[in-house]
């Protein structure tokens, strides 16, 4: 139980340990945490990490939050079994069981793109582990990966032959810059940074994308919406970009969710945190203020 200890014991508000929560035999998630208080769980989607969130963690950590960025199965340095079950349900029990070992409840999950299907469901499923969702660019989505994505991995078998991780960091810059409305945060090192985790293990994250295409939801979240309690804002970029959240899925939120608000953000694209991360706290607080106001009136 060394890492639940090093994640307990810090010197300083703004130091952030990492380490690996063993979460099944061959899973392991990635977790980094830094700063003390209510917590705050960051989540990042498919082809994101830990690395995306550095502009909002150690300013939460200077607000008194204390900052958890959870990498799901897969994903970032996560461990990657090409055998596990990677329906968006059981990525959320593992975030879960991260939070469970580190006694962290009633949090804030701040989540991002696909992800943020696996905070609707965490909410719902672990209603005492959630105190608010905040999901950028991320709806209720029902599938592990895109109908265009699964398409895609038909070629996975010739990728090392095309390029291997050369060819993957040429398609994720170039996914990275249509994704986002202002792409000047797309350098070098945060396209490295991004793919850092397949160049370490290419074949076992080929392997796990096969599996997430392959994999199947045991239960459907959007009949399940009406149980989550606690609010729900949606951060969509106002810019046209690729991977939006469709009008259709925001307003399946509006319609199921009894405390939803959607935030447009001007001149962004799909990585709200990378391009605006003043956008995102200026949310995360009006996401407080409405935790606090409903738990005033008692209708949380």
């Amino acid at each position: 139980m060394w890492w639940l200890a090093l994640a307990l014991v810090t010197d300083s508000a703004s130091a952030v340990q990492t380490f690996k929560v063993p979460v099944a035999p061959g899973e392991s998630l990635s977790v980094e945490v830094a700063g003390r208080g209510r917590p705050i769980v960051l989540i990042p989607g498919l082809f994101g990490s830990a690395f995306g969130f550095r502009k909002l963690v150690p300013e939460l950590a200077q607000s008194g939050y204390r900052a958890i960025v959870i990498e799901p199965l897969g994903v970032g340095t996560s461990t990657r079994p090409a055998r596990a079950n990677y329906s968006l349900t059981a990525q959320a029990d593992r975030i879960a069981a991260v939070l469970d070992s580190l006694h962290a409840r009633d949090a804030v999950l701040i989540a991002h793109s696909i992800a943020g299907s696996e905070a609707y469901r965490l909410a719902y499923r672990r209603p005492d582990l959630v105190r608010g969702v905040l999901s950028i660019e991320g709806g209720p989505t029902e599938m592990a990966v895109t109908a265009t994505f699964k398409r895609a991995l038909r070629f996975a078998p010739w990728i090392k032959l095309l390029g291997g991780i050369r060819l993957i960091r040429r398609k994720i810059r170039s996914l990275l810059i249509d994704s986002s409305g202002d792409p000047s945060w797309v350098t070098d090192d945060a396209v490295a940074e991004y793919t850092a985790g397949a160049a370490h293990d290419l074949d076992g994250t080929l392997k796990a994308y096969i599996a997430m295409a392959s994999s199947h939801e045991p239960e459907l979240l959007a009949p399940r919406l009406p149980q989550i309690r606690c609010p729900v804002r949606l951060m969509v970029g106002g810019a046209p970009h690729v991977g939006d959240v469709g009008p259709k899925e925001a307003q399946l939120l509006a319609r199921a969710l009894r405390s939803f608000a959607l935030d447009s953000v001007p001149g962004a694209g799909h990585f709200i945190h990378e391009e605006q991360p003043g956008a995102v706290l200026a949310t995360l607080a009006r996401l407080e203020a409405s935790v606090t106001a409903e738990r005033a009136s008692g209708s949380l």
